[in-house]
């Protein structure tokens, strides 16, 4: 099933990809994010390497079971044909309750009919105090009016 925007992308195009993409990882439902990426997607996320649906599937479930309360922004870096990178941050909390921002970059790659087929990401993690966190929006999608990374200095 094709996942319009379809490439090559513009940077209007990409950026609604990219929404679209940052609105999926905030619903934090691997049932949701999986489908957005090609049967044989091939993934670098920190030092692991994922192909396929299952594995994804599989590390997002454990992400997300770790990685409480997940708030993410992304934010378009570049694009070119079926090409985009992307910068973004998002805020979570361990169970012992310590608060952590983590950024990172994004090297995506999409297949014609618009899933991601492979996706290189690049990402550090700093802990932050409550009183340091910028994303307070309620869990799920960011509030369109909500500042985005450029405007929160990020």
């Amino acid at each position: 099933m094709p996942r319009p925007p379809l490439p090559p992308f513009t940077t209007q195009t990409a950026i609604e990809k990219v929404r679209k993409a940052e609105d999926a990882w905030n619903s934090r439902d691997p049932d949701i994010v999986t489908p957005a990426y090609t049967e044989d997607s091939q993934w670098r996320n920190r030092s692991e390497f994922l192909t396929g649906h299952a594995e994804i599937h599989a590390f997002l479930t454990r992400k997300w079971r770790t990685e409480m309360d997940y708030r993410l922004i992304k934010e378009l870096w570049a694009c070119d044909g079926n090409r985009i990178a992307v910068r973004y941050a998002y805020e979570w909390h361990d169970d012992s309750g310590q608060w952590f921002r983590s950024y990172g970059n994004e090297n995506w790659e999409f297949a014609a009919d618009g899933r991601m087929a492979q996706r290189h990401t690049s990402l550090n993690d700093l802990p932050i105090t409550d009183a340091q966190r910028l994303f307070h929006w309620p869990l799920g999608p960011r509030p369109a009016d909500h500042p985005g990374l450029s405007d929160l200095n990020l």
